[in-house]
């Protein structure tokens, strides 16, 4: 259990909810979860789902239905030809994750993750066995990684490399360039590669390149996604990896002895999302990129505080360094002081000192609150 870490935001949002309970006013910016509701015929589908019966046991990896909707919306989104049974479903994307380091990773083994990155990828590492080896993502390189940094970091003991791209706290997306040359380090070093894809329909360009466009990488990759994030479906639990062919019946094992299968129900709730119209998804990421501009040119004006503009996902990573203080203190004054709930960069990795994270999965008229705020505190914070 000492191995385990924890996820932050849940932990601000517990302090933020404490203070809201003794009166406080609390804007909302550290929890990861777009703030729509599910779509309507998406709900629909899972009542249907319920009156029609579908409330027992279903195949560990998925029904047969789910996993070729997935495979279909794959190949028509241009990301990735397979077939059903690659395919595995899992309640959120997380026992993906779990799941794909049990199977491959051992003591003595170690797994290159992004620093900052999603605090899952460490932890879930090291509950495995491995030795988890950060690569950093620099501000100075658009918060992607290096791949020649990268290379520097690879040993004879590398298992398993994590990508994420859109990602998770910085917002930075991985160019082509970027792809192809951390492919030729993976097939260089026969490195498994786990790409965390979660985000890719939330993103501010047409393309998200992925190391699966690279050929051969496919036979060395596990795609990671579900329909969290692009859906607003956080609280459904639906998540899916696609996996190379070896790893399906361990990986498929593994469901067996842990969760048995996904919610039936559910996994007729995903059908429909991947199928139906896709204008609900148009509408979020238009608001999104509407907020993203408006917290990225307010930030942009506040005396010591700097921040580029992500290509994905819904947040901000703005440099606070010259705020003077650790960007702990400064998550924490902005918190009782002002008001606002946010993460520090260092709940995403040590290569996150110096910088905040901002989730602007809230109103524009919540967030220009909140940039009054943060000028205020950090105005505070200066000529202390």
């Amino acid at each position: 259990m000492a191995r385990l870490g924890t996820e932050s935001a849940f932990e601000v949002l517990a302090r933020a909810q404490a203070l809201e309970r003794g009166g406080t006013r609390v804007i909302h910016l550290e929890i990861g979860e777009p703030d729509f509701e599910t779509p309507p015929h998406i709900v629909a589908a899972a009542r249907e789902a319920l009156d029609r019966g579908h409330t027992h046991y279903v195949p560990a990896p998925g029904i047969l239905e789910l996993r070729t909707a997935v495979t279909a919306f794959l190949e028509r989104s241009g990301r990735l030809r397979t077939t059903p049974d690659q395919v595995v479903v899992t309640p959120g994307a997380k026992p993906i994750m779990f799941f794909t380091m049990l199977a491959l990773c051992g003591e003595g083994d170690e797994v290159l993750y992004p620093d900052p990155g999603f605090p899952m990828y460490e932890s879930i590492a090291a509950f495995s066995g491995a030795r988890p080896v950060p690569v950093p993502l620099r501000e100075e390189h658009g918060f992607r990684i290096d791949p020649e940094e990268l290379a520097s970091l690879v040993t004879d003991r590398t298992r398993l490399l994590i990508l994420n791209s859109p990602h998770n706290p910085c917002g930075s997306v991985l160019s082509g360039e970027d792809v192809e040359a951390i492919a030729r380090v993976a097939i260089e070093h026969d490195l498994v590669v786990l790409s965390d894809e979660v985000y890719r329909e939330i993103r501010y360009r047409d393309t998200c390149p992925s190391v699966l466009d690279v050929d051969g990488m496919a036979e060395r990759t596990v795609l990671l996604d579900g329909w969290s994030k692009s859906f607003a479906m956080t609280g459904w639990r639906l998540g899916f990896g696609v996996f190379p062919v070896a790893l399906v019946e361990p990986v498929t094992r593994l469901i067996i002895n842990s969760v048995s299968c996904t919610s039936a129900f559910s996994q007729h709730a995903a059908i429909a999302a991947l199928e139906g119209p896709w204008e609900p998804v148009t509408r979020m990421v238009a608001a999104f990129r509407e907020r993203r501009e408006v917290i990225v040119a307010g930030l942009n004006q506040i005396p010591g505080i700097s921040c580029l503009e992500p290509e994905g996902a819904f947040y901000v990573f703005p440099r606070v360094r010259d705020l003077g203080i650790p960007a702990a203190e400064v998550a924490e004054l902005l918190l009782v002081r002002g008001g606002v709930a946010c993460l520090p960069g260092t709940a995403f990795g040590v290569h996150g000192e110096g910088y905040l994270r901002f989730s602007y999965a809230n109103s524009v008229e919540r967030i220009r609150e909140a940039l009054a705020a943060i000028e205020v505190v950090s105005g505070e914070v200066a000529h202390a």
